[in-house]
Order: C-alpha cells, then sequence, then structure tokens
C-alpha cells in the first residue's frame, strides 16, 4: 500500500471500536425507503459504500416524531417495525468491516405540512423557513414528549444493531433552534440562558446514555452561517459544543455548513470553496477535549480529506458526495490508484436535485447509485465471450459505453468525429468553475488507457466505415445540435428567430467552443433555465462583455433552483454587470439590436447589442442511425442522438449499453 494519504488510513478509537481509516460517509437523506423501512435499494447502497472501505457509515435521518416527516421517503417514526428491517441493513454493512450509526432528526418550526399534516414543533412558534407555515411554540409537555421520542427512536437503533446514533442539530433543527435565541424567546426553563437553551439538548443526550449504555456511540451534528446575524456565531457554537464535551455528553461531534438561511452552502456546489466544514471544525477542535470532530461540507477527495486531517482541523472527515460518485473512493485511495476515483462534479443535479424534487437520489456521471440491487453494485459482471464493439461518439454517453464494455473485457474501438472527447459536454467544463467537468473528462482518458480502449479521434463515421468496421456490436452516441432557425419555444407560433439571417446570431456551443467572434454588447437567450445559458453568460461577462440575460422564465436559473446553486449564481451574474430581462422573449433581430418582448404585458422593447447568443433546445444528430437502418447494419442508438437531454440520462444510456453487450 502507497502511503500517499498516511493521515487518512490511520485507525481511530471510537467508544470501544476501531475504525478501520478517517473516512465517513456522513447522513443524507437518500429517500429509497419503501412504505417507511429500508429495502434491497437502500440497504444495497450502503454495503456498496462498505464493501468501498468506508470507516463509518451514518445511515439517512430518522424522524423521530410526527412533526417532523419532512420527505416521502422518510423511514416510519416511532414504530417498532423498523427495528427487523434496519438489522438487514446493519448486519450486511457490518460484514464488510464499516461501524454504522443512524442520524436522528426533528426539524423543528422547518417542516413540512404537505407530508406531515402535523403541526410543526417549534420553541417559541416562528415561522418556517422550509414551507409558508407558522409552527407551534411547544409546552412543556410536548418538549418532554419529544425527548421521549428521541430516546425511543435510539433504542430501536440500538435493537436493531446499530452502533450508535447523532443526534441532529444543524441546519436550523429543533436543538439548534432550542440554541439560538432568534428562534428560542421563552422565559422558561427551555430559554433564556444559555444552560436553559441547551436544557434540551442536554437531556436528549443524557437520556440516550442513560437508556442505552456505556458502548453506544452518541454523536452531534452541527453547522453555521458565517454572516447571517440572526444564526450562532462559530464562538457561541464552539461554547455550546464545549459544554456538551465537558460533561461527555457526545463522543464526536460533525461540522457541516449552512442552514435554513445560508440555503446554498447547506450542500454547496462546484460555486463555493472547497473544504466548507474544516473552518468550523478547526473551531471545536480548539475546544473539545474528549469528542472525536469530524469535517464535513464539500471535502469530496482523499486530497481534501488528508489536508484537513493535517493541519489538525479534524480526526475524521465525512465524504458523502465523493462516494455517491464513487463508492469505492476509500479503497482506491488506500490501494495506491487515486487516479482511477471517479470525482465529484458537486453539481447536486442527481443527488440533491433528485432529493429536492423527492425522488431517491442518484449521480449524475454514476448511474448505479440507486440501482446497486438492480445491477450489482457499481462493479461489472465479466463478458461471457469478448466481442468487438464500435462506439461512435465521444460524448458522455459515447465514454461511459465504451468504459463499461471495455470493464467487462470487449474489445472497443472509439471514434470521435472532433480531435478531442467529450463532445458538447466539455463546453460546459469550458464555463467558469467547471472545470471539474474536464477533469472527468481526463478521468476517462486514463481509463481508456488502462483498458486498452482504442480511441480514434478525428474520426468522422459514414455508413460505409461503419460496414467496413465489421464490428459484433455497434453503438451510437452521435450527439445532438443547436437548432438554426432560432425557434424558441415560449413563441411557438413563430417557426423561426424572425430577422436570423441578419447575421450575428450564435448558439451558446458556438461560443463556448470559441468559433465565433462575439460583440462587446451581447444578449443571450436562456429558455433552458441552466448552465447552457446561464454559464455562456457568466463566462462572457467574465470576459467583459456587457451582457444581458432573457429569459421567458419568471427567474434566471429556474432550473437551477433544485441544485440549491440559482441564489449563487444570480449573485455571481449581478456583481458582473449582467442585467435580467425574466418572462421575456426575442421577438425578432435587426442584426444590432433585438425587439424584447413581456409574457406578461405584451409590451416590447428595444434592446441593442451586437450579437445575439441563443440557448435553446438542441436536435438530435441521428444522420448516421438513419443510413444504417437503411443498409440493414444492425445498433444501439443511446444519448441525445436518440433525443437530446441532460447528461445524466446520456451516461445512464452509456452504462446500460455498457452492459448489455453480450
Amino acid at each position: 500500500m502507497r502511503t500517499e494519504f498516511p493521515r487518512i488510513f490511520s485507525e481511530i478509537a471510537l467508544r470501544g471500536h476501531r475504525l478501520r481509516n478517517r473516512v465517513v460517509f456522513g447522513a443524507h437523506t437518500a429517500n429509497m425507503s419503501e412504505d417507511g423501512l429500508p429495502g434491497d435499494q437502500h440497504i444495497a447502497y450502503y454495503v456498496e459504500r462498505a464493501l468501498g472501505g468506508a470507516a463509518m457509515i451514518v445511515v439517512e435521518p430518522m424522524p423521530v416524531h410526527a412533526a417532523t416527516v419532512l420527505t416521502r421517503g422518510n423511514f416510519r417514526h416511532s414504530d417498532d417495525a423498523v427495528i427487523p428491517a434496519f438489522k438487514r441493513l446493519t448486519e450486511s454493512v457490518k460484514q464488510h468491516g464499516a461501524v454504522v450509526l443512524q442520524q436522528l432528526y426533528h426539524v423543528g418550526s422547518h417542516g413540512d405540512s404537505d407530508l406531515s399534516y402535523h403541526p410543526h414543533w417549534s420553541p417559541s412558534g416562528g415561522p418556517s423557513y422550509h414551507d409558508s407555515d407558522g409552527s407551534h411554540a411547544m409546552t412543556e409537555r410536548q418538549i418532554e414528549e419529544t425527548i421521549a421520542h428521541f430516546v425511543a427512536a435510539a433504542v430501536r437503533c440500538q435493537k436493531a444493531g446499530f452502533d450508535g446514533v447523532e443526534v441532529w442539530a444543524a441546519y436550523g433543527g429543533l436543538l439548534d433552534q432550542f440554541w439560538t435565541p432568534f428562534y428560542n424567546r421563552r422565559d422558561d426553563q427551555w430559554g433564556g440562558s444559555l444552560v436553559n437553551r441547551t436544557r434540551f439538548s442536554r437531556e436528549i443526550l443524557s437520556r440516550i446514555r442513560e437508556a442505552c449504555g456505556p458502548d453506544f456511540i452518541v454523536g452531534l451534528t452541527v453547522s453555521d452561517e458565517p454572516g447571517c446575524p440572526t444564526a450562532l456565531s462559530r464562538d457561541e457554537i464552539a461554547e455550546i459544543v464545549s459544554l456538551l464535551d465537558q460533561d461527555q455528553l457526545i463522543d464526536y461531534v460533525t461540522c457541516g455548513s449552512g442552514g435554513y438561511f445560508d440555503y446554498g452552502s447547506l450542500m454547496p456546489t462546484f460555486l463555493y470553496p472547497e473544504r466548507l466544514g474544516a473552518d468550523l471544525s478547526a473551531r471545536l477542535k480548539k475546544v473539545v477535549r474528549h469528542a472525536l470532530v469530524t469535517a464535513e461540507s464539500h471535502i469530496r477527495t482523499p486530497e481534501n480529506a488528508e489536508i484537513t486531517i493535517g493541519e489538525g482541523s479534524a480526526d475524521l472527515v465525512s465524504i458523502v458526495r465523493g462516494q455517491i460518485a464513487d463508492p469505492h473512493l476509500v479503497n482506491k485511495a488506500r490501494n495506491g490508484v487515486p487516479e482511477d476515483i471517479r470525482g465529484c462534479l458537486s453539481c447536486n443535479q442527481m443527488c440533491w436535485g433528485r432529493r429536492s424534487r423527492d425522488y431517491w437520489i442518484s449521480c449524475l456521471i454514476n448511474p448505479s447509485v440507486g440501482r446497486e440491487a438492480e445491477w450489482g453494485g457499481d462493479r461489472f459482471r465479466p463478458a461471457e465471450r469478448s466481442r468487438k464493439v464500435l462506439v461512435v461518439g465521444a460524448g458522455p454517453a459515447g465514454m461511459e459505453a465504451a468504459r463499461v464494455a471495455a470493464e467487462r473485457g470487449h474489445t472497443v474501438v472509439l471514434a470521435e468525429a472532433s480531435d478531442r472527447l467529450g463532445g458538447a459536454f466539455r463546453l460546459a467544463g469550458e464555463q467558469p468553475r467547471r472545470a471539474q467537468i474536464l477533469d472527468l473528462i481526463q478521468w476517462y482518458e486514463t481509463q481508456f488507457n488502462k483498458l486498452g480502449v482504442d480511441v480514434r479521434l478525428n474520426s468522422f463515421m459514414e455508413g460505409a466505415d461503419v460496414a467496413t468496421m465489421g464490428a459484433d456490436v455497434v453503438i451510437l452516441a452521435t450527439g445532438s445540435l443547436p437548432g438554426e432557425t432560432g425557434f424558441q419555444k415560449a413563441l411557438p407560433d413563430q417557426p423561426g428567430l424572425p430577422g436570423i439571417e441578419n447575421g450575428n446570431v450564435f448558439s451558446a456551443e458556438n461560443v463556448m467552443a470559441r468559433q465565433v467572434q462575439v460583440g462587446s454588447r451581447v444578449i443571450v437567450l436562456d429558455e433552458t433555465g441552466g448552465w447552457k445559458g446561464c454559464g455562456t453568460a457568466w463566462k462572457l461577462a467574465e470576459q467583459g462583455h456587457q451582457v444581458s440575460l432573457v429569459t421567458p422564465d419568471a427567474l434566471v436559473g429556474k432550473e437551477l433552483q433544485r441544485t440549491s446553486a440559482d441564489v449563487a449564481l444570480r449573485r455571481t451574474l449581478k456583481k458582473l454587470g449582467v442585467t435580467f430581462n425574466t418572462e421575456t422573449s426575442v421577438a425578432s433581430w435587426n442584426g444590432n439590436s433585438a425587439v424584447l418582448v413581456s409574457h406578461l404585458t405584451g409590451a416590447t422593447e428595444t434592446v441593442e447589442a451586437d450579437s445575439l447568443v441563443m440557448a435553446t433546445p438542441n436536435s438530435a444528430f441521428n444522420w448516421l442511425a438513419l443510413e444504417l437502418a437503411e443498409m440493414g447494419i444492425a445498433f444501439v442508438e443511446i444519448g441525445d442522438g436518440v433525443a437530446p437531454r441532460q447528461a445524466p440520462f446520456a451516461f445512464y444510456e452509456g452504462r446500460k449499453a455498457g452492459m448489455n453487450v453480450n
């Protein structure tokens, strides 16, 4: 074993348990429950990360009370039926060497009435920042009831075979609300002084310890929101954690970032600096004497983890999205092949983004996530016989199909018309702060070299070329092209953009590929609501262009709301001087100005501009599929060549195509 990461791979003791390394797969909502219980899908998801080397796994939070149901995928609260179901999970995870805990949570005022059908309970009846409802100020009886529910939930966890629990006090949850004067305005024994405001958490933690005994791990999770005047400061959090630590009520504390006042940094995208949780963990390391400290939040890689532990900012690191993207991250780092780790893009599109729509989570670049039980994990069954496979097109779908087929033992030729891998996905990696996409493409290049994939760049394939190859299996991943007419979905009665023939109209792809020269004043029309238009506008503004962003949506970056990237994006665009025209389309183009039309009033406005950049839906580039069909050559068609969609579906279809080669 190489010692590239000696600090990560040093063992450490935690309440009588020996952790085989310092990497935790921290708690997050996978939303995979079946009738409120963990089923095969959920169990296989965690088993894969235990197989991959994680030392400790903290399973998805369990709501402790009816007042705190937050997602359709939540586990059953207050129900002993969870015990045998979770016993299957704990036994399976422990077989692979991981310590396993469950997080317990109560969201307090930030409930979801659509799912709970229960009043939100909070210290003083403040508003919810999750939905539009208010909350109920808890009576002392209800406080005692809630404490009892926390303890009962912990006892169920112990009976189910969990090694401990992590009590949730982060992101403005109920414990945090009792700590924070903004939320807690009580004048009884549960409010006012610090002793009173921490009484609720101290009672929960001490009673769990009493009920579950000395060998049961009791952890705590906290977070901070620097710059938010109503949130606790780091020093105030440190004072509270120090009190709990002095009384030895906690065995470890996990440090995240963000909350309901700073929602974007709660699950930070690439717009935020890495290792966000390390600042708070470093502060807490200075005050705790008994508990271990775990740094969480935007710690994506073994390098991040090694730095965090090496500088003394934490004892443990929680890598969540990194181990979603590659469940074998830990073992690859341990075995001296960190270059084989499939790096998380910090995009949030299919993890946090799917969860925000109340689906079970997956991953943009790893479609095995959530399908481990169905697909046999993030590993591949070797082919019974080797076939010659031709993959045409090296965008996400083609690269993934070629990689998986080669991993299974097939002989693979990957033909790409351009001079580099990645297709239009590479152009996204050229946008500001999105270089993780370029890192992923480099990862594919590394894998192709190791697997012996015959990569042929500058190879435009026609039907005759495909026939000459004599491949056993042909996979077409030819991608899509931007529209040429200027058609806008928001103006369906116009088959194209009036005045497009006047010139200086370009696609976002043209701009990002540096194939065109745009003028100093640019209008970016964004009908996609995502990075295609917004990232291009950012790039142009960063280069010094005067940019006006036009969208038929009610806000810029509408599709990015689910990833929590939209607010930080709009803030960045505004700092760069980009102007916004929402609920607006381009009625016509005059070559040096555009007529904008409001969808609210029908009023028009002429805006001078040197160039118009259009981010609109693409069309499938499927001419080769049509030609092969006429020639009678069998093929499998995947990705945007079938229908233009977002990248996750290209990776998914590429994975499936590679798995299905027999």
